[in-house]
């Protein structure tokens, strides 16, 4: 059995996704291995950048193909890669087994759009089963209480980070 220290991180795009009123969008996941109760199971749009593929153009789309969405504005990026390791009993079970936890690149977007565009149940060229099995608008600050807690440390970053744009989404 190889040591989780030796596989790499999953390259992924994170969307922090302001509306007009400074809330962000948050999603619940439809299942996973890393669900571990009813609270923690909301999360931002994120999926994997492919191999070549440009990390702001993987990040829209990947948010197209979770919620529908394709009215945004660019707010800004975190500059780095954000990292979280998976806890250890989810190393083999998460993406096959293939990767230790995901280096996130993180962008902050407005939506310009009207809530009638968000389709999480039949999302544009999405997922299947879809991603998400609820959806709502939540106050940045309270992200990182509602994440599985491995995320947590990248999602109090976001927050920082990003913090500035949802008090001038309005």
């Amino acid at each position: 059995m190889t040591s989780s220290a030796s596989l790499p991180y999953r390259p992924c795009a994170g969307l922090t996704v302001f509306n007009r009123s400074g809330s962000v969008f948050i999603g619940r996941r439809n299942s996973g291995p890393e669900h571990i109760d009813a609270v923690h199971v909301w999360q931002m749009p994120q999926g994997g950048i492919d191999e070549g593929e440009d990390a702001y153009q993987a990040a829209l789309r990947e948010l197209y193909e979770e919620t529908s969405i394709r009215s945004v504005k660019k707010l800004g990026e975190i500059a780095g890669w954000l990292t979280y390791d998976l806890p250890p009993h989810l190393v083999g079970k998460a993406w096959r087994g293939a990767y230790r936890g995901q280096k996130q690149k993180w962008f902050a977007l407005l939506f310009t759009g009207d809530d009638s565009e968000i389709d999480i149940h039949a999302p544009g060229g999405g997922h299947h089963p879809p991603e998400f099995i609820d959806w709502r608008w939540e106050p940045l600050g309270n992200l990182p209480n509602l994440v599985v807690p491995f995320k947590r440390d990248i999602y109090r970053e976001v927050v920082k980070e990003f913090r500035k744009f949802a008090r001038s989404a309005h």
